[in-house]
């Protein structure tokens, strides 16, 4: 075994069935070089290294001012109950923490713990099936209609070494119902720990969920994130996800269009500057009639950043009349930069619509030397045109707050943006 995996699995509690798609992984390993879904993300490094248990450490309580409630909060994995709060939950929006639903012996509200992961090329997810005990359990009650966004924050602090964390999420939007999440990834000093989270997301007839996830991790952090969402008929997911920090991130979008007129619209900003890591893969599977998605992504490396962008489509036998367009743009900003992105589309249904498209570029230019020969210095026109160039994802979040809390986070990151 790996040094890494000897580390993770020294903190294992859990069932039977835990502890078999534990020893199911164990017995696979990490994923081979050649293993086409991590063809151009390494694990080499990752899997000499050892992680320890988390523990309970003290967090300014300032580094949340901004974060409105209701919030649930989570330091190195472990929830916070002092910075969280949930003392004025609107009706019809239920949110624990799963430790707490565990405790409790709630077996028919877990039920997603039982999904289990058999591929060898998916081993942070079957980690988290075996490993994670903390998470955010979110139900929203048939018809409720909850306005205020609910705010999931993770930080990430300094211990006394490198610690590993599991978390299992879970959202349920039942018939009629809507809400608003927005996910913080956020630093409290420098670290180098090990984040691997799991969320599923239920979206059921008629109900509509919006997701902007900001990803600003230390800079040295590992962040593994798989998203799992299924959609009924006319269900409604929007996402956004900016990936702003971290050493090395990857984050699995996979979506079922599983209800007629299901739709989706998932969109992001992948940015990756120093020697940072950025890899996304989208599975988007329309699996009914009339059921649309929407993916507009953009990508930017500088120094010596990688982005790696995966979109697949797949598009089953009898789900006529689906609409799917894929969008992918990306700016390289240094000679030594990377990016790879591969754009994917499978049909086996008549009378569809369907377009992707990806393209790798840099700055133009005659726009360059315009905002140059108007006085400005050549680092602030670069900032001002890769701007322009992301503003498009964020100005397609419907909440003016989270727009702004978005665009904010944004500008942060590109201001810091050395090519």
């Amino acid at each position: 075994m790996s040094a890494l995996l000897d580390s993770l699995v020294a903190g294992f509690e859990g069932d039977a069935n835990r502890r078999a798609q534990l020893d199911a992984l164990l017995q696979d390993g990490l994923p081979p070089a050649r293993a086409e879904a991590w063809k151009y993300t390494s694990l080499r490094q990752l899997e000499r290294r050892s992680f320890a248990l988390p523990k309970a450490v003290a967090v300014d309580p300032a580094l949340l001012a901004a974060i409105p409630s209701p919030r649930m909060v989570f330091v190195n994995g472990l929830f916070d109950a002092g910075l969280s709060e949930l003392s004025s939950l609107p009706t019809g929006l239920d949110a624990q923490p799963l430790s707490t639903l565990l405790h409790g012996g709630e077996s028919r509200a877990l039920d997603f713990l039982e999904r289990r992961y058999l591929r060898v090329d998916e081993p942070f997810a079957r980690l988290n099936a075996a490993l994670a005990r903390e998470g955010a359990v979110l139900r929203v009650a048939a018809g409720a209609s909850i306005e205020q966004p609910l705010h999931l924050v993770h930080v990430g602090t300094p211990d006394a070494g490198d610690v590993a964390w599991h978390l299992r999420h879970f959202i349920e939007l039942r018939e009629g119902a809507s809400l608003t999440l927005v996910e913080h990834e956020l630093a409290d000093g420098d670290h180098a720990h090990l984040g691997n989270s799991l969320l599923h997301v239920h979206v059921a007839n008629d109900a509509s969920l919006a997701h902007a996830r900001i990803q600003s991790a230390a800079p040295r952090a590992t962040l593994f994130a798989r998203t799992e969402a299924v959609l009924a008929t006319r269900a409604s997911y929007q996402r956004t996800d900016f990936e702003l920090g971290a050493q090395l991130s990857r984050h699995e979008l996979n979506v079922r269009l599983d209800g007629d007129a299901a739709a989706l619209r998932a969109d992001g900003v992948l940015l990756a500057d120093g020697r940072r890591h950025v890899d996304t893969r989208l599975g988007i599977d329309h699996a009914a009639r009339d059921s649309r998605c929407e993916l507009l992504w953009r990508g930017l490396a500088g120094q010596r950043g990688r982005v790696v962008f995966h979109g697949g489509i797949l598009i089953r036998e009898g789900a006529d009349g689906t609409d799917a367009d894929l969008s992918n743009k990306n700016l390289l900003l240094s000679d030594n930069a990377e990016i790879d992105t591969q754009p994917t589309l499978e049909i086996h249904a008549d009378d569809v619509k369907a377009a992707h498209g990806a393209a790798v570029g840099q700055l133009d230019p005659t726009a360059l030397f315009y905002l140059r020969s108007r006085g400005l210095p050549e680092a602030q026109a670069r900032t001002l045109l890769t701007a322009a160039f992301c503003r498009e994802v964020a100005g397609r979040i419907e909440h003016a707050a989270v727009r702004a809390s978005c665009e904010a986070a944004l500008d942060a990151a590109l201001g810091q943006l050395d090519a």
